[in-house]
């Protein structure tokens, strides 16, 4: 980039319709920011995934939303404070670059985004088996293909086509928790519908107690209560094509908390009243399950078109953030020159489609084990976050010391307890890891991940052969947003 680009560049960021110093459009809005950090603690982990879990630990599965809640809350404030820092749209892998190391910035990068390729076969599965609720005789993969291209062409439009498509993805779903949790606490408290008899808090310990399978039980679904909240980070994403990261970003990630205690505790804890956790079953969206037991009027095909919304949600996330890694990548040459290049509309096409591609091996997944392709795919996705979140933290811990050691400005959107959380944060995250270890079933993902990592190690050696002084990152003065 020349000097005469630089400058044109630092003049057009800020307002609606100008672009970033990246080069994209800063298109979403605040109200689009704040629903994708909201569509984003809201996925297919919970409309899904909750119902293994439950079957697993019981009513003590909401204790375990809420400390994985807690560590995921800190992460973000981390994140939030290094994006008020340096706001950039490669954020995890800028960071990691800047304060561990090209290799760490270089194999964060590409494991993020073999997270969201991953998440994305996951959501594809979803979605289709949310599908086989009304049409039983379709196969999985042939929806599962279908969706992976409608998505795709939005993803090619426009950032304002995405985050419009979002704010309206993630606002059936919050409409729809919200009347849930409504109405299940109307079933609680007038007795109305088929469920009203044996609705009650006692539920919660009557059927063997609060924790039915031990507490060991209800440690193990710590892996997949993780995998729920993967995409909170994906507001760090959208740092680069924010209209006002400065105001949009903290605002975003300071209502995290009561996201998490309304649509995860509180949901799931109302859902747990009313109907009595033996009830529930593995691949079984609870949700649906509790609706069809109160018996309101197609109210159990309407919970199934939100949690069918809540994984083409996740997928759309999917598609955007992959495109910009790969083009942070490509900015740092720590991937093919080719991702850099931008669309007539301002989105990273080529990158987009090439993970779409990737993304389609869940599609073949979908067509050679169908009933177990979501397993599968979410143990590996929910590994690779586990790194993403390990390295925020990390980078966030050494930039504290750097602000302490006056090496480095304050952000303006602070951390509460400093480093304190973060190094809480890290112990969870390594103690969640040692139970993927330890479950027979799950640690299949560490063999991948460790497969990945192999494959990272190389692709740098040849990297570092071919152009040793490639891989150092961009100059961060130029990487700046706002």
């Amino acid at each position: 980039m020349t000097s005469a680009q630089v400058d044109t560049e630092k003049t057009s960021g800020g307002t609606h319709g100008q672009t970033s110093e990246e080069g994209y459009e800063r298109g979403l809005g605040s109200r689009q920011v704040q629903m994708i950090a909201i569509g984003g603690a809201i996925g297919v982990g919970l409309f899904l995934g909750a119902g293994a879990n439950i079957a697993k630990a019981g009513p003590s599965l909401i204790l375990m939303y809420a400390l994985a809640g807690a560590i995921v809350f800190f992460i973000m404030r981390a994140l939030g404070e290094l994006l008020l820092y340096r706001p950039v749209s490669g954020s995890f892998a800028e960071y990691s670059r800047e304060f561990l190391g090209p290799f760490f910035g270089y194999f964060t990068g590409w494991t993020y985004w073999l997270m969201w390729v991953v998440t994305g076969m996951a959501e594809l599965t979803a979605a289709a088996i949310y599908v086989h609720y009304w049409f039983p005789d379709i196969p999985q993969w042939v929806t599962a293909l279908v969706f992976l291209v409608i998505l795709f062409g939005v993803n090619l439009i426009s950032v304002k086509v995405f985050g419009e498509l979002e704010f309206w993805f993630s606002m059936v779903k919050v409409t729809a928790l919200i009347g849930m949790i409504v109405i299940g606490l109307g079933v609680l408290t007038f007795g109305f519908s088929s469920a009203g008899d044996t609705a009650a808090v006692s539920n919660l310990w009557a059927f063997d107690g609060f924790f039915p399978k031990g507490v060991g039980s209800s440690l193990m679904t710590l892996q997949g209560v993780m995998f729920a909240y993967l995409a909170v980070e994906l507001v760090g994403v959208t740092a680069g094509e924010s209209e006002d990261p400065e105001k949009t970003l903290p605002k975003a990630i300071n209502t995290l908390p009561w996201r998490i205690a309304l649509f995860y505790v509180g949901a799931l804890t109302v859902i747990l009243c009313v109907v009595k956790w033996t009830e529930f079953a593995p691949g079984v969206s609870p949700f649906v399950a509790a609706f069809a037991k109160i018996g309101i009027p197609a109210g159990a095909a309407i919970v199934n078109f939100v949690v069918l919304t809540a994984a083409l949600s996740s997928c759309n996330s999917g598609m955007y953030s992959t495109g910009r890694m790969l083009r942070n990548l490509a900015d740092s040459g720590e991937a093919p020159a080719a991702f850099k290049k931008l669309s007539a509309t301002k989105t990273p096409a080529f990158g987009i489609t090439v993970s779409v591609l990737f993304m389609g091996i869940g599609v073949v997944l979908n067509y050679i084990v169908p009933d177990k392709a979501f397993g599968y795919v979410t143990s590996v996705a929910t590994a690779a976050g586990i790194w993403t979140w390990l390295m925020i933290l990390i980078s966030h811990v050494l930039y504290r010391r750097a602000v302490v050691a006056g090496r480095l400005p304050a952000s303006s959107f602070p951390a509460p307890g400093g480093a304190v959380c973060s190094w809480i944060a890290i112990a969870f995250l390594l103690f969640v890891t040692c139970l993927i270890a330890y479950d027979r079933d799950s640690r299949v993902c560490l063999y991948v991940m460790a497969g990945w990592a192999a494959a990272l190690a190389v692709g740098w050696t040849i990297l570092k052969n071919r152009t040793p002084a490639a891989p150092t990152g961009p100059d961060p003065e130029l990487e700046k947003v706002g």
